[in-house]
């Protein structure tokens, strides 16, 4: 058992989803099975925990807790391999603000809250409680990794960790909601809920389709602010993976602004539950529907 593979399962056992990362502190490539098929979601990383194969495949959705897998016989070559050990932040309830630069340190300190500090070669990662969309540039040299991202694991750092402050959800928003010109913002309220007449290709039943939408609404809606967009990726993910056979339309678009409205009354941005939701359903810019 090397080093990393020692980190990697003390990892686990805290409840920090892990994985390996190969030269070039990059996860490893799918495997030929997985570069065919979907695997639940993936291979667009839509969807983490365990692969249909049991090699390490889709990089962050890769990561796992799971000892059995971390060990098994098809992890254990990409271990002799890897040059460093990643975790999955947003599966462990974190985001870490990517520091990538001096400059980018000064920054943070000047505009953000202080919170635990993990030194890096170039800069610092300051790591909150709390979950988020990731995303990237946010500033020059800051990168967020939380949601449907993986950062490498440097130490446990310095100093407390606290609660994820809107200082940082603005910075993706300002990314997100930059209108188009002339277009005109339209509040939730406003927008039509489903309804059977915009589902006219969908398979499934009325009854089966709004008791699987208000049990995933029950979820979000029980959720704080820092969980509440993490759990409408999840049900949008979800609810994706069910109509994924139905020769369409669904009427996704109508569930997709249900689940954001669900997000948005518990005291998620709008943007980062929209951004969430749209990852989710597939249907974000350059994804796959």
């Amino acid at each position: 058992m090397n080093d990393h593979l020692r980190t990697a399962l003390a990892l686990a056992e805290s409840g920090i989803p892990v994985l390996p990362l190969r030269e070039g502190k990059l996860p490893f490539g799918n495997c030929r099975s997985c570069a065919r098929c979907a695997c639940g979601g993936r291979p667009n990383m839509k969807t983490p925990g365990p692969c249909q194969c049991p090699a390490v495949c889709h990089g962050w959705a890769a990561a796992t807790t799971d000892p059995t897998v971390i060990t098994s016989r098809a992890w254990t070559p990409t271990w002799r391999q890897a040059v460093a050990v990643a975790y999955h932040p947003g599966g462990a309830g974190l985001t870490v603000v990517d520091l990538d630069s001096p400059d980018a340190v000064m920054w943070a300190r000047e505009s953000l809250p202080p919170t635990r500090v993990v030194p890096t070669a170039r800069g610092e990662h300051w790591i909150y409680l709390g979950v988020m969309p990731s995303a990237n540039g946010v500033q020059p040299g800051v990168d967020i990794k939380s949601i449907m991202a993986y950062a490498r694991w440097l130490g446990p750092g310095t100093g407390i960790m606290t609660d994820l402050p809107s200082a940082v959800r603005a910075l993706a928003e300002r990314e997100e909601t930059t209108p188009a010109p002339g277009s005109a913002h339209r509040s939730s309220p406003e927008r039509a809920a489903w309804d059977v007449a915009v589902a006219t290709g969908c398979r499934h039943t009325e009854t089966y389709v709004r008791t699987g939408l208000e049990k995933g609404l029950a979820l979000v809606r029980a959720r704080t602010e820092s969980g509440a967009a993490s759990q409408a990726f999840g049900v949008a993910s979800f609810l994706a993976a069910q109509h994924r056979r139905c020769p369409g339309p669904c009427g996704l678009a109508a569930l997709g602004q249900q689940i954001v409205d669900a997000a948005v009354s518990v005291g998620v941005p709008e943007p980062y539950a929209q951004r969430a939701v749209a990852r989710g359903l597939g249907t974000e810019p350059g994804s796959a529907a």
